[in-house]
C-alpha cells in the first residue's frame, strides 16, 4: 500500500476548501498571533509538507489503513496476561460528554464538582473491591502503580527507622516490571523459585526471608494463570517476617467480584484499569494504574487527593507522611470516568459474573485443547492457562512462534508466546470473560486444524503467515542489519 505521500496529485481539488475566505467570516489575523501567520504562503518551500488529494481521496486511504489493523473489536484476541477484552461503547461515549472531555487539571474545583465526585465514588469502589482501606488515583499506568506502591512501602519502613529492609522479592514466573519497579526504588531483587506445579516454593521463600526484607511482590492469581493456594502460608510468612505483601493487579480481572487481595493479606495492590475496568489497552496508552493500601499505609499515599467536606469537593494535598506528587496532575481522569462507568453499569451483583466468566471461559478453551497440545501444568486454570507443542509438533521443527504466526492466517490474533520465561515453547492463551461460547469454539477448531497442519504439512505452518499484509519475515536478520533512522528535531 502506497504512503499518503506518494498519492501526492498536484493541482488534485478539493471543493471543501475555498479559495478566499468567505464574505464577512474572520481572517486567520483574526485569531492567530502575527508570529505564527505565513508571511509566502505562495512560496512552495514555505508551505506545509502535505500531499495534494481530494478529501474522498483521504478517506479512502485512512479507511485502507484501518483495515489492516487488529483490536478487540474486529477479531479475538487472547493476548495472554494482558485481558485484551471487549469494552463497552456506552464508556466510552460517556467519557467522551463534554463535561469530562472539556475540564482542565488547573481550573478552580468549584467548576469541577461532578468530575471530583466521581473521582472519588471511583475510590471508594475500588476499595471494596479490592478489600483496601484506601486508595490513590495518581499513577498513570500499571507500571507507575508498581513504583508507586514500592515506594509507599520504603516510606513505611523509613518511618519506623527500619532502614536495613533493602531486598523485593519477587516470583521467577512474575511479570517483567516487578523486578524493574523493584530496582528503580533502589532494592535489591531477589527471585523466589517456583514449584513443579507452577506455584510459590514455600521453602524457597522462607530461604529468602529476613530482617532484611521489605517485601514480596506476586500476582494472585500467578502468572502462570494459577491461583496460589498457599496465599494465607505466604502472607504469614512475609508478615512474621517484618516484610510487607505487594499485590501486582496485573490478573484482578480474574477474581474480579469474587475474591479480594486485602482479605488474602495483602497490604498494596495496584490495579491496571486499562485491563480490568474497560478502557482500550494496548498501543502505548492512555491506562491507570491505582494503588489501594491497608490503613497503616494510608498516611504515605501520594497527593493530591479528593475529599469531601460537607456537600463539596475539593483536592487536597494535606497529608504530612506522603511520598509527593508522582504525577503533575490527578491521573488520567477520562480513563477513572470509563472504569466509573464499568462499575455502575454492572454493579454489586453483575461485577463477580466478570471474574467467574472468564475462569469459566478460560476453562473450557483448555479443556478442550489440552487433548491437542501439551499442558505442561496440572493444576485448575483461573483465567488464563499454557500450553507447549507437542513432542511430535516438536519433531516436524513447528515451534511456539510457527504456531502463532500461523494463527494470524484464521483470521485471529497470536496469543501471548515464549512467556513467562520458566515454560518452554509457553503459548499463553487468555479468552476473558467478554467471549461468546461460539467465538471460543471456533477459536478452538482453528487451533485444532493448525495441530493437524504441524504434523501433516509443516512447512504450511513454518512459513506462515500467508495472508498477512506483512508474511514470515527474517527475524535473525532484521536484528543484525539495522536499518535505523535518527531525527534530531529543533
Amino acid at each position: 500500500m502506497e504512503l499518503i505521500f506518494e498519492k501526492n496529485r498536484k493541482g488534485s481539488p478539493n471543493p471543501y476548501f475555498p479559495k478566499e475566505d468567505p464574505a464577512g467570516s474572520r481572517k486567520a489575523g483574526d485569531v492567530l498571533p502575527k508570529g505564527m501567520l505565513r508571511t509566502e504562503p505562495d512560496d512552495p518551500n514555505k508551505r506545509l509538507a502535505l500531499p495534494e488529494m481530494s478529501e474522498l481521496e483521504v478517506v479512502r486511504h485512512v479507511l485502507g489503513l484501518c483495515r489492516r489493523q487488529v483490536g478487540i473489536d474486529s477479531t479475538f484476541y487472547p493476548l495472554g496476561s494482558c485481558t485484551m477484552k471487549y469494552n463497552p461503547k456506552i464508556n466510552e461515549a460517556v467519557s467522551r460528554w463534554p463535561q469530562f472531555a472539556a475540564m482542565h487539571p488547573l481550573q478552580p474545583d468549584s467548576t469541577a464538582q461532578g468530575t471530583l465526585q466521581v473521582l472519588l465514588e471511583l475510590e471508594q469502589g475500588l476499595c471494596h473491591v479490592t478489600g483496601m482501606d484506601a486508595v490513590t488515583l495518581n499513577p498513570m499506568a500499571g507500571a507507575h502503580g508498581e513504583w508507586t506502591g514500592i515506594l509507599i512501602i520504603k516510606a513505611y519502613h523509613d518511618s519506623r527507622g527500619d532502614k536495613k529492609r533493602r531486598k523485593i522479592l519477587v516470583p521467577t514466573a512474575a511479570h517483567g516490571t516487578n523486578p524493574a519497579s523493584a530496582a528503580m526504588c533502589g532494592y535489591e531483587v531477589v527471585a523466589i523459585p517456583g514449584t513443579e506445579d507452577g506455584l510459590v516454593d514455600l521453602k524457597g521463600l522462607e530461604a529468602a526471608l529476613g530482617d532484611d526484607v521489605a517485601a514480596l511482590m506476586l500476582t494472585n492469581p500467578n502468572t502462570l494463570g494459577l491461583f496460589e493456594t498457599d496465599i494465607l502460608k505466604i502472607q504469614k510468612m512475609v508478615h512474621d517476617a517484618g516484610g510487607q505483601l505487594y499485590y501486582d493487579g496485573a490478573n484482578l480481572n480474574a477474581i474480579l467480584g469474587v475474591a479480594r487481595p486485602g482479605d488474602m493479606g495483602f497490604d498494596v495492590v495496584h490495579m491496571n484499569l486499562h485491563k480490568t475496568f474497560s478502557t482500550p489497552h494496548g498501543g502505548g496508552g492512555p491506562g491507570a494504574g491505582p494503588v489501594g493500601v491497608k490503613k497503616h499505609l494510608a498516611e504515605f499515599l501520594p497527593v493530591p487527593f479528593v475529599k469531601k467536606t460537607g456537600d463539596r469537593y475539593e483536592m487536597s494535598s494535606d497529608r504530612p507522611k506522603t511520598i509527593g506528587r508522582v504525577g503533575a496532575f490527578y491521573g488520567n481522569s477520562n480513563v477513572y470516568v470509563r472504569a466509573y462507568a464499568y462499575f455502575r453499569t454492572y454493579g454489586r451483583d453483575g461485577l463477580p459474573e466478570v471474574g467467574k466468566h472468564a475462569v469459566l471461559n478460560a476453562a473450557y478453551v483448555l479443556a478442550k485443547l489440552q487433548k491437542t497440545y501439551t499442558r505442561p501444568l496440572k493444576n485448575p486454570c483461573m483465567h488464563e492457562f499454557i500450553l507447549q507443542p507437542t513432542k511430535e509438533m516438536l519433531a516436524k521443527g513447528v515451534r511456539t512462534l510457527h504456531l502463532a504466526k500461523r494463527l494470524i492466517d484464521y483470521g485471529y490474533h497470536p496469543p501471548t508466546i515464549y512467556f513467562p520465561l520458566v515454560v518452554n515453547e509457553a503459548m499463553m492463551i487468555e479468552p476473558t470473560e467478554t467471549e461468546s461460547k461460539a467465538t471460543l469454539d471456533q477459536f478452538v477448531v482453528a487451533m485444532e486444524k493448525i495441530a493437524k497442519e504441524a504434523l501433516e504439512t509443516p512447512e504450511l505452518v513454518i512459513n506462515a503467515p500467508h495472508s498477512a499484509v506483512v508474511g514470515k519475515v527474517d527475524e535473525t536478520k532484521a536484528a543484525k542489519d539495522l536499518d535505523l533512522r535518527f531525527c534530531a528535531c529543533e
